[in-house]
């Protein structure tokens, strides 16, 4: 029997992508199958039939997957030695098993004397070395991936430095047209990457650095433009220097991630309050075991800690009087139950005592639980400092009167507007520096510190683009850049409240659980009206369509869960019925996304018709139990209840027979797809106004009015689509094109400038 082979191969490889961990797990599976199979002197010929088939299954398979490593070791000579390497050990390992599980010929009655595995040590170390090597070869195919980013980032520097020197619209047009290619293709490699990663932290990383190239795309456009219709303009300059500074800047921050270049791959988070809370409770609850150690002062010096991290609140020129002073009370409250606890720490080891007594313990529980009462009015102040920002914007937004008083030509109001704009700057960049405290988690602490920047950057950027607007007031092109900053600045407040709400899921326990309704149909079932309709793939620019009305239906149906959420009554049929809507449209914006069950528009329509049959099924409960509750109601609110009531069940029938409508084309498919997210969309809505007045008994959960996000600040329009938020193809592949698709439109017209 050969003998075992050994070699030097890295032992410590670190697997950092999730294709490369799902690569191996058959491979592990088959050869932990061999390794833990019952050791017997005797085995029965089926038995050796078997471990011989497995062992075989799994030289063959390696010996395939080596072909492939050496063809790539062909294509790329740099890392032919190390690939070349590393396959010869896959093969060599993957023929020992192949050996080591051969008990050569069988008989057909076992003999006492035919055993297997007799070298159980040789197949330990084959199995080693084998999972190893395979793991070598998926490493360095890793890093062809990340050869061809690089490659892909280079090719657009390249291109974006020929686009900041050109002097012509003739020529911006022909490079421009190239640079949106080169994004296409550096948008597909760096979305498979960052969903391929493993470290949540580096995904965030990814994801903002990525907002940030969809976001200066667009306006590298706009203000490219202006500055070549109006060259002499300083601020038209200024505008464009800083979109271009920021690409770079992105672009570089991207490779960084997938290259960990040194001092680069991590982002410097500031210290949290969520992480000295977590020190401090491990450092309380850490003295049940040091009874007999000696007195240690690390509880007193992390609770020190904590308080100063507090000084961000209560030093902070927005934080309120009352808060400042809950805060400090709460301080307070926090050093007193620390300085019991020492005593009752003392006190337990003058006694010598073996165990935790009960004063101990009680000293231990209140001690953790001021300081998370600590943490919780902390995140109260800095959520409903947001939720009040995000409102104060919706009603009294500078960037309309900035509009305004760049297209009248008023430079004297711009600077007006722009002082206030800069408060409210100002504000944002600070409420993102308080959020980063209680976010909980290191990849929501990365969003916010991405929308710190963002706030911080945009605003001035906005400036600039207001005072060329004040200097050409009748010029479409300023006038268009302009445009386009204000909606990257309202993108980001959107962004904010998403954020808002995951903050309140993680200190609630409940970040990414969805509820779901298993007493819904199968979508199956009843899909007989829809078996002549063909899946239909939609493009870039359909797809971004129907993504910014998806988001929508993801805070619609996260408003309607908060809203259930007060309901003492859960087994209500208003209840139920309500929670069903929601999940499904849930569903309808994971498909917008390309995830889910849903994966192609075949899917979203049966979907659709199951909602439908739900409506149909449950809709003269709901009715009756509103009619019954009408009755309570007397003048307008009973007729406007009882309206809002028949708008429900006209749109329940618009999504019917849409539903049911077969259709044949794409761009009628497109048109069904946008009805139907359009018109769950208007049925959450009318469910949002319709719930609070069917609530006479329900009570609210305590502090949960303190924590809700804001939902009255969004505008009629179609919100922006997330940053980072992918559209994936109904085919699995990456199709986020950073809106190149819709800058086509402006091509088209680059050329036709205004006269003035």
């Amino acid at each position: 029997m050969a003998s075992p082979p050994c070699g030097n191969l890295d032992s410590g490889l670190e697997i950092k992508t999730r294709s490369v961990e799902q690569t191996l797990i058959p491979l592990v599976s088959q050869i932990t199958t061999l390794i833990n199979h019952k050791e017997r002197p005797r085995k029965s010929e089926r038995t050796l039939v078997a471990i011989q088939r497995v062992g075989q299954a799994v030289s063959v398979a390696v010996g395939r997957f080596v072909a492939v490593g050496e063809a790539i070791a062909l294509e790329h000579h740099e890392l032919k030695d190390e690939m070349g390497h590393a396959c010869f050990e896959a093969r060599r390992a993957g023929d020992t098993i192949a050996q080591l599980t051969d008990p050569g010929p069988v008989c057909v009655v076992p003999s006492p004397s035919v055993t297997v595995f007799s070298d159980r040590s040789g197949m330990v170390k084959a199995a080693r070395l084998l999972l190893s090597s395979v793991t070598k070869v998926l490493v360095l195919a890793d890093r062809i991936v990340i050869k061809q980013i690089v490659a892909s980032r280079n090719k657009v520097l390249v291109t974006l430095e020929h686009l900041e020197c050109v002097s012509t619209f003739q020529d911006f047009v022909h490079i421009f047209s190239q640079f949106g290619n080169e994004m296409v293709d550096f948008a597909h490699l760096t979305g498979d990457r960052q969903n391929d990663l493993k470290d949540e932290r580096k995904k965030a990383r990814m994801a903002a650095a990525r907002a940030v190239l969809e976001k200066c795309t667009m306006m590298l456009l706009t203000a490219s433009k202006t500055c070549l219709r109006h060259p002499d303009c300083e601020s038209a300059r200024i505008n464009k220097d800083a979109v271009f500074q920021r690409m770079r800047c992105a672009l570089e921050q991207v490779v960084d991630i997938v290259t960990e270049a040194r001092g680069c791959s991590e982002t410097v988070l500031p210290a949290s309050i969520c992480d000295a809370v977590k020190d401090y409770k491990t450092s309380v609850e850490s003295l049940r075991d040091k009874l007999a150690a000696s007195p240690s002062e690390g509880v007193g010096r992390r609770l020190e800690a904590l308080v100063e991290r507090t000084e961000d609140f209560t030093d902070s020129p927005y934080t309120g009087h009352q808060q400042r002073q809950a805060i400090l009370a709460l301080c307070q409250l926090a050093r007193q139950d620390a300085r019991q606890l020492l005593h009752a720490w003392t006190q337990a080891q003058s006694l010598q005592a073996k165990e935790t007594s009960e004063e101990l313990e009680v000293a231990i529980a209140k001690s953790c639980q001021s300081v998370n009462d600590l943490r919780r009015e902390l995140h109260k102040v800095a959520v409903g400092r947001a939720s009040e920002l995000l409102r104060m914007h919706a009603e009294h937004s500078p960037l309309r009167a900035l509009k305004a008083a760049g297209a009248e030509g008023n430079p004297e109001a711009v600077a007006q507007y722009s002082r206030t704009l800069n408060e409210q700057k100002e504000q944002l960049v600070e409420n993102c520096r308080l959020l980063c405290h209680v976010c909980g988690t290191e990849p929501l602490e990365i969003t916010c510190v991405h929308a710190q920047e963002t706030f911080h950057v945009i605003g001035p950027q906005i400036v600039s683009a207001a005072q060329t607007l004040a200097l050409h007031p009748s010029s479409k092109i300023a006038k268009e850049n302009l445009d386009v900053f204000c909606e990257a600045w309202e993108s980001q407040l959107a962004d904010v409240a998403l954020l808002l709400r995951e903050i309140d899921d993680v200190l609630e326990g409940k970040r990414g659980d969805k509820r779901a309704y298993l007493s819904l149909p199968r979508t199956g079932k009843h899909a007989a009206n829809t078996k002549s309709a063909k899946p239909v793939k939609l493009d870039a620019e359909e797809q971004s369509d129907v993504a910014k009305v998806g988001l929508e239906l993801r805070l619609l149906s996260s408003d309607v869960d908060a809203e259930l959420e007060k309901w003492e009554e859960q087994e209500q049929q208003v209840v139920r019925h309500s929670q069903s809507v929601a999940s499904m449209a849930y569903n309808m914006y994971l498909f917008t996304r390309g995830e889910g069950l849903l994966k192609t528009t075949l899917d979203l329509f049966r979907q659709a018709e199951v909602l439908l049959l739900v409506l149909s099924e449950e809709g003269l409960q709901l009715c009756s139990s509103l009619q019954i509750f009408s009755t309570q109601l007397v003048g307008d609110e009973k007729s406007a209840l009882m309206s809002k009531v028949e708008k429900l069940l006209v749109l329940c029938q618009q999504l019917q027979v849409g539903a049911r409508t077969p259709v044949q084309g794409k761009s009628a498919t497109f048109q069904k797809v946008d009805s139907s997210i359009q018109t769950t969309r208007s049925m959450l809505t009318l469910i949002l106004n319709i719930l609070p007045a069917c609530k006479p008994n329900a009570k609210s959960k305590s502090e949960r009015s303190s924590l809700d996000s804001p939902q009255d600040w969004r505008p009629n329009t179609s919100t922006p689509v997330r940053d980072g938020e992918d559209i994936l193809n109904n085919d699995g592949n990456r199709h986020d094109e950073f809106a190149v698709k819709a800058f086509e439109q402006h091509l088209a017209g680059l050329n036709l400038l205004e006269s003035n």
